[in-house]
């Protein structure tokens, strides 16, 4: 899979950029604050509907425009597909697909998958623990794009049940409503259907890509501790311990659908005292562990970088075993690594179908990824 070319329109700070591509390395070369960074950021929201570095779509338009455009042609087998998408903030963000309007955003996800490594990735080892939960639903998405849907019927739900459990109880009327109560359980019954789905595909997915993962922090960093990770879930000891790990048992989404609802109503007191939802996915946690003690907290600078680059290759070598390989996106991070690590992941790109790199100089950039290079200056990127 290979981007062939990549356009533009008052997305970020680019009034307009156009790029025609090939497969291999793409070498953007310019110093900080001229956009190097949004260009990767339109091609990660093309594959995740999504920006690595803000929530919402209202920055990625350019000041003082209504929308913005990112049109990319992408290369997988031998076929081509053209994805344009139309964000404008405070309205429904439209896209095409070979200039044919499709019905929903999401709709284009999977025609494109990237797998992007940057300096925001020190969030996953040391940031909070819904930096890692979104981690594993990008990927999730990524490998099986139809959990985008499972992901937003699952928030819609939540959202839903957490306001009728702030008006349900006695937090404000000092007594509880009996119709609320009634109709909580027909949200208790929407919240385990959507939470068992997402939570059996996040077992599953961490099942597969722990073996990588822990093969890829032995190869940047050899002479630490070896690293895992595992699913950490806020049903506690009646989740199966055979579901999540390596080898283990696929989780069952019927399974867990049972085992939520039981969940759901020994903790109900509880959420009717705190007005908020006590369990289900958005409780739970991707432990990341060095030897025998948590990452988060106890590795070193340099081990923690070890782990986020260690989850990137993990995912990129689980999708490239699964459907082919991803386009690999590596936004300023070879200025932030030592020599062995620089190395190894300088390995891994150069056998990539296509790679992207950003760097503030030349001189970042290995040799090995010597190919296609573009200046990025004064608004304008072109061709070295």
């Amino acid at each position: 899979m290979y981007l062939r070319h990549l356009q533009v329109t008052d997305f970020r700070s680019w009034p307009l950029a156009d790029l025609a591509l090939e497969p291999g390395p793409v070498v953007l070369v310019g110093q900080n604050g001229r956009g190097k960074t949004n260009l990767l950021e339109a091609i990660g929201y093309v594959a995740t509907l999504g920006s690595h570095r803000v929530a919402t779509d209202a920055p990625l338009v350019r000041h003082g425009c209504e929308r913005a455009l990112v049109r990319v042609a992408v290369v997988n087998e031998d076929r081509e597909l053209t994805v344009e998408l139309e964000i404008t903030p405070g309205r429904a963000n439209r896209a095409r697909v070979n200039r044919g309007a499709v019905g929903k955003p999401r709709d284009v996800l999977g025609i494109l998958r990237t797998v992007l490594f940057s300096p925001e990735d020190l969030s996953l080892v040391r940031g909070d623990p819904s930096e890692r939960r979104r981690f594993m639903d990008e990927l999730l998405v990524l490998r099986a794009p139809r959990y985008a849907g499972v992901r937003a019927d699952y928030e819609k739900v939540l959202k839903q049940r957490n306001a009728l459990l702030k008006t349900a109880g006695k937090r404000r009327t000092g007594r509880e409503d009996p119709y609320a109560l009634s109709t909580l359980d027909v949200w208790d019954d929407h919240l385990s259907v959507a939470g068992a789905q997402l939570l059996a595909a996040r077992l599953n997915l961490i099942a597969d890509l722990a073996p990588y993962t822990a093969d890829a922090y032995m190869g940047v960093a050899p002479d630490s501790r070896p690293a895992k990770i595992a699913y950490k879930s806020s049903l506690g000891e009646a989740l199966p311990p055979s579901y999540g790990v390596p080898g283990g048992e696929r989780a069952e989404p019927e399974v867990l659908r049972e085992l939520l609802l039981k969940a759901l109503a020994d903790t109900r007191r509880q959420e009717l005292e705190r007005g908020i939802s006590l369990v289900g996915p958005h409780r739970d946690e991707l432990e990341l562990i060095l030897g025998e003690a948590p990452a988060k907290g106890y590795a070193s600078h340099g081990e923690s970088w070890s782990f986020a680059l260690a989850l990137r290759l993990g995912s990129y070598e689980l999708l490239r075993a699964e459907a082919g390989e991803p386009v690999l996106l590596l936004d300023d991070v070879f200025a932030e690594l030592d020599r062995k690590r620089r190395a190894r992941l300088a390995e891994v790109a150069a056998g990539a179908e296509q790679v992207f790199i950003t760097a503030a100089v030349a001189e970042d950039v290995p040799e090995e990824l010597a190919g296609a290079r573009f200046t990025v200056a004064d608004g304008e990127v072109n061709r070295a």
